[in-house]
């Protein structure tokens, strides 16, 4: 069976080693979180994810969502689980005091987050969801549209949806049908459908409040004529109390690869009654803050993933007895040696682990400048800020993602025979993986957004936030003999990234194609840079405590920063000479030529 712990001391060495605690406390709202805070709820949150959650997942996938007359029922235990995730407060943790929330670190969230993806990713999927609803209608709903529904949404009782697809519409926002009539009170009523939606009907919450993309009779065509509209599953009055059904309705739900304990859903808007959300036609700019936060959501989804299927690659490693090591007998008393004895098994678990740890940093690095765009008191750190978290959205997003899949495929891969087998959990993880790399937009739209939108941005003023740091933290440590072997693996990446970002902005300017070509190639490059440029850090904290009680843990970090650098950050070569073949080899192909013969 399945097994999954925390990794609360990783975590720890993230938010308060390698991000010293004092960046987090000098922020407002966060003076008073001490590191004992901090440690106390992850703690907490711990159990509630190891004993609540994680029992769930394998019953919740074999089970499924039921649809019946418009209606859907949760897997068994899930509605009772979810009652004590909001009693218990999670729901609320990073949410403004304003409505009800505790005002907690945005770096709290994210490792709570994870922790909820690792034990239970579809059951994460309802509040997660309902996170990034809050904080659109935070940022641009209106004072009394924020304080009818935020409390709600903020204690949990009320959830959120992001309604963007339809049956002929995906990425291409502008080809959006559903329909927003004005009527004479200030509503508008909304006809549709929308496809794919997330948590679009269930049982856990008294009330469902769809974000609806739809365009108004009069609006301009495509993309422009788009606005965003509040729509909840039932009309309440001015105490909150619930007043009588909205005309949305659950048509069916998908049956699914994965994530089976998660709705997703067809709804139909009937002349549904709701109100803008912003300006007209600001619908699509308006909905990115959504959309950006369940981007940096769905990354840490990856993340999650990737560290109960190690978890369990590992244990398995470790007890499953099969041949010999190649270097003779290491456990003699026993009919065979652990796997974890062949170099091709530490291989994997090493990649898997490599790319866990690395991530776990990168996420935290990118949370530690969300808490910056929004609370330092300096204007031109809070847009220095912003900037970084605009260029790195989409990194993290595809990238992790892409190492969700990634790390759970080895998994199966340890596991041998045994991994494909349900009750084992590992082809689960593989299942419910595979998706993050889709949904919120495909890695392959999330590279084209690096490459085509964000670096071109003000003559590449957001990359410069993730250069400057790193070029000047290559020059400050070159002379440092410990770090040697780490700076100097990094620098020979940041040369080639910086040589790609010229070549494709010249390359650019004359032919497209070439940005597109090189898309999904670069932001694992930008991706790998910026783990090396991490996992340097990193050691540079271990050495100075690796003899110390702890020692074992910080000579783990500096042996994985060393596979690291010397296993996976070569990758980097091949990316480069990728894209420095440019899109001919893609683009000169006919049409005709790819067949069917």
């Amino acid at each position: 069976m399945p097994i999954y712990k925390a990794p609360l001391r990783d975590m720890k060495f993230v938010m308060q080693e390698l991000f010293e605690s004092s960046q987090q406390s000098s922020l407002s709202g966060s003076e008073n979180v001490s590191e004992q805070d901090m440690d106390m709820i992850l703690a907490e949150a711990a159990k509630f994810c190891e004993n609540i959650l994680f029992p769930l997942n394998l019953s919740g996938d074999t089970e499924g969502c039921h649809w019946e007359n418009k209606e859907v029922r949760t897997p068994k235990g899930f509605k009772e689980a979810y009652q004590e995730f909001v009693s218990s407060g999670w729901a609320s943790l990073a949410c403004e005091p304003e409505y009800g929330g505790q005002g907690l670190p945005e770096t709290i969230a994210l490792a709570v987050e994870e922790m909820v993806c690792s034990s239970n990713l579809s059951f994460g999927l309802y509040p997660g969801l309902t996170r990034g609803a809050y904080q659109l209608l935070l940022k641009h709903g209106t004072d009394e549209l924020k304080q009818h529904y935020l409390p709600k949404m903020v204690e949990g009782v009320w959830s959120g949806t992001m309604c963007l697809t339809e049956p002929h519409c995906g990425t291409d926002l502008g080809l959006v049908r559903t329909k927003a009539v004005s009527q004479s009170d200030g509503s508008y009523k909304i006809t549709g459908t929308k496809i794919f939606i997330s948590s679009g009907e269930h049982d856990l919450t008294e009330n469902i409040i769809h974000f609806v993309l739809a365009r108004t009779p009069e609006g301009p065509s495509g993309i422009r004529g788009v606005s965003l509209f509040l729509v909840p599953k039932f009309l309440t009055d001015d105490n909150k109390e619930i007043k009588q059904r909205n005309t949305v309705y659950c048509d069916s739900i998908e049956r699914k690869m994965g994530l089976k304990g998660s709705s997703t859903c067809v709804l139909s808007f009937e002349d549904a009654t709701g109100w803008l959300v912003g300006s007209l036609y600001k619908g699509v700019a308006n909905m990115f803050t959504m959309m950006n936060n369940e981007r940096l959501a769905v990354g840490n989804q990856g993340l999650g993933i990737a560290e109960i299927a190690y978890q369990n690659a590992l244990s398995y490693a470790k007890e499953r007895l099969q041949g010999r090591a190649l270097t003779g007998v290491k456990h003699p008393e026993k009919n065979a040696d652990p796997i974890i004895v062949h170099p091709d098994v530490r291989k994997m678990l090493l990649t898997m682990k490599t790319y866990n740890e690395g991530n776990r940093m990168l996420g935290t690095w990118v949370a530690l400048h969300i808490m910056r765009s929004q609370k330092a008191e300096n204007a031109v750190e809070r847009e220095e800020a912003d900037e970084f978290v605009q260029l790195m959205t989409p990194v993290v997003k595809a990238f992790m993602t892409d190492c969700g899949t990634e790390v759970a495929s080895l998994g199966v891969q340890v596991y041998g025979g045994h991994g494909y087998i349900h009750e084992y959990g590992m082809e689960q993880y593989m299942r419910d993986a595979r998706i993050a790399q889709i949904y919120e937009g495909t890695n392959g739209v999330q590279a084209l957004d690096l490459v085509g939108r964000k670096i071109p941005t003000a003559t590449g003023r957001y990359l410069r936030r993730f250069f400057h740091p790193v070029y000047g933290y290559i020059q400050e440590k070159q002379g440092d003999a410990f770090l040697a072997e780490f700076v100097g693996p990094l620098q020979k990446a940041f040369e080639r990234l910086q040589q790609a970002t010229i070549t494709l902005a010249q390359r650019g300017l004359s032919n497209p194609d070439e940005i597109g070509a090189a898309a999904s190639d670069y932001l694992r490059l930008i991706a790998l840079t910026a783990h090396a440029y991490l996992w340097t850090k990193a050691c540079e904290v271990a050495y100075k405590k690796k003899t110390g009680q702890e020692s074992a843990f910080y000579e783990s970090k500096i042996a994985t920063a060393r596979f690291f650098m010397q296993k996976i950050l070569p990758q980097t070569s091949s990316l480069f000479a990728c894209i420095m073949s440019g899109s001919k080899p893609l683009m000169e192909m006919k049409e005709e030529a790819f067949g069917p013969f």
